[in-house]
């Protein structure tokens, strides 16, 4: 039986960057939106104002999260 090669290890990359990133997203989106409110709202797609600003907030529980994850990283490193 041939020698299989020795599996490489899972990325582990730091993921409070990632959250950041997703919440200045939404941010961003959502200013531009707020820009065309009128049209939006002639539109009838006003609601894309409150999709952005539901997903910076739900950014904030995501953000705690990968904190968390973070932190465990670092223990999970030392430990090492």
């Amino acid at each position: 039986m041939p020698k299989q090669p020795p599996r490489p290890e899972p990325l582990d990359p730091p993921m409070v960057p990632f959250a950041l990133a997703g919440m200045a997203a939404w941010a961003v989106a959502g200013l531009v939106l707020l820009l065309f409110r009128d049209r939006l709202a002639a539109s009838g797609h006003e609601n894309w104002l409150w999709t952005c600003l539901a997903g910076f907030l739900w950014g904030f529980p995501g953000l705690a999260v990968m904190m968390r994850h973070d932190a465990n990283r670092r223990r999970r490193r030392a430990a090492r």
